[in-house]
């Protein structure tokens, strides 16, 4: 266990922040070059300070490590409280790592206030690895709330034609989901006698019904953020109307916030009403896997039919959590991870084509292989691993998600199996549509392939892609003892 008094979590917290601000500080749009060198140092240092959390995390040890606590707001006992486990572990360098993409993606695309966009997602990025690190109930609210800001923003003011009333879609329902989780918090903070930590709360012994209701508050929160059905049609509105780095961020990190609060909040702080609700959990998991993978079939716009996609790859998040077997919800943090690398590579290609032809309708293309060989050979990729290809991280969390079910409810299992097939379909005649056949129009004819820039940032996602999806170990390794331990803490009733 690492217990280096060096404040490693602050850093890879505070960093980005740091750097936006001084973004916003220096950039003026005379100057958009040095903002985006700017930028891209803060980013790429941001995820430096990361990797040593991965290098000196300790597998085998019980618990919080890198962990940091000072008093905040003394009279109520809120404190700066910080730590990470294995289930949280990798979400922090993840983050840090999309933001260099997003940084990169926007070079040449973002031309006007150039400093707020680069600026809002660094700022964005330090406030989301905070949500991942936060270990008191108020500091994780603020974070969870704080990330909107920004991201309400990026969807404002560099979105679509219909930008205002996604934004405003997308802030209103994570709003009101997350009054319900404030009024939860505040409800353990008396029971427990003044304290807003999240471990004392996980040994809180509480009565069904208050457990019932505080599962359906954090519910409300964590489902709107997945999303889970129905409450997902925010998504498809903010991902058409998000710029590309938006669209990444929110596919890539941004769903993953809810999936993650299922973990600390809704299982171990009411592990009786999560038993007592799990089969309505399954049920909105599997409508979300089968239905939403063929509404996503139907989709003539490319944004659109990847945001439906991410909704039923989320699906199965959920579904593995709350099959309460290891295999299970190992499987639904991997999925979380490689979700991250894949529909973040998915929009970062709709972008490279959006750059080029400024449209998103499916229709407009056909043939692009014959003029960008190079992208077509990467969008391939990215749409197996969309389907769950063997030999890419799609397939390695949606098994062991398939598997988990299956031990739980071979029905369960075999329905959620269907989700491949589905996958296949969608992403698969999307490449058809796009990439393949003779060339449609004039306009794909002119395409030129991709430049150096765009090369690197989707190569290093394919590597991601691949290397996970060969080897696994390094993920499933770091959350073996943390999950264990969250399951034998679930399984342990706390009605009092």
């Amino acid at each position: 266990m690492n217990m280096s008094t060096f404040p490693l979590l602050s850093l890879a917290i505070w960093c980005p922040v740091a750097f936006g601000i001084l973004v916003l500080a220096v950039g003026r749009d005379d100057n958009p070059t040095l903002v985006r060198w700017l930028s891209l140092l803060g980013a790429a240092v941001s995820f430096v300070v990361t990797l040593p959390l991965v290098s000196q995390f300790d597998n085998a040890f019980h618990g919080m490590q890198f962990v940091e606590k000072t008093t905040w707001i003394d009279r109520f006992n809120v404190n700066y409280y910080l730590g990470i486990d294995g289930i949280s572990l990798w979400f922090v360098p993840l983050t840090a790592f999309i933001t260099v993409l997003v940084v990169i993606s926007a070079w040449q695309v973002i031309e006007k206030k150039v400093a707020q966009y680069m600026g809002a997602f660094l700022i964005l990025s330090g406030l989301m690895i905070g949500v991942f690190c936060a270990l008191d109930g108020m500091l994780f609210y603020v974070f969870f709330e704080a990330t909107l800001i920004p991201m309400f923003i990026i969807v404002g003011v560099w979105g679509g034609a219909n930008r205002v009333y996604a934004a405003i879609k997308f802030f209103l329902y994570t709003l009101m989901g997350s009054l319900l989780m404030l009024i939860a918090l505040l409800y353990l903070y008396i029971q427990s006698g003044g304290s807003f930590e999240i471990l004392t709360w996980h040994q809180l012994p509480l009565t069904m019904t208050a457990q019932v209701l505080i599962f359906l508050a954090f519910l409300m929160a964590f489902a709107v953020k997945v999303p889970m059905w129905p409450v997902h049609t925010w998504l498809p509105d903010a991902h058409v109307e998000a710029p590309t780095g938006g669209s990444v961020v929110l596919a890539a990190i941004m769903l993953k916030l809810g999936g993650y609060g299922f973990l600390r909040f809704s299982l171990p702080i009411t592990p009786d009403a999560s038993h007592y609700l799990a089969g309505f959990i399954i049920t909105l998991s599997l409508i979300a896997v089968i239905y939403i993978g063929l509404v996503a079939l139907v989709q003539n716009d490319m944004k659109k039919l990847i945001a439906y996609s991410s909704i039923a790859h989320m699906g199965f998040v959920t579904l593995g959590f709350f099959i309460f077997n290891e295999i299970g919800v190992q499987g639904g943090i991997v999925q979380m991870i490689s979700h991250g690398f894949v529909s973040g590579a998915m929009f970062l290609c709709i972008g490279v084509l959006y750059d080029r032809m400024h449209t998103r309708q499916i229709a407009e293309y056909g043939g692009v292989v014959n003029v960008m060989p190079r992208f077509a050979a990467l969008f391939v990729l990215f749409s197996l691993a969309n389907s769950g290809l063997p030999g890419t991280s799609g397939f390695v969390g949606e098994f062991m998600v398939i598997l988990g079910a299956v031990k739980f409810n071979f029905w369960i299992g075999l329905l959620a199996a269907t989700a491949l097939i589905l996958g296949a379909a969608y992403s698969l005649w999307l490449v058809k549509r796009v990439v393949f056949g003779a060339i449609t129009n004039s306009h794909v004819k002119e395409m030129l392939d991709l430049n150096k820039r765009e090369f690197v940032m989707l190569g290093v996602l394919a590597i991601a892609v691949i290397a996970m999806g060969v080897y696994p170990a390094p993920f499933t390794d770091a959350m073996q003892v943390s999950v264990a331990d969250l399951l034998k803490h679930v399984a342990v009733t706390k009605l009092n």
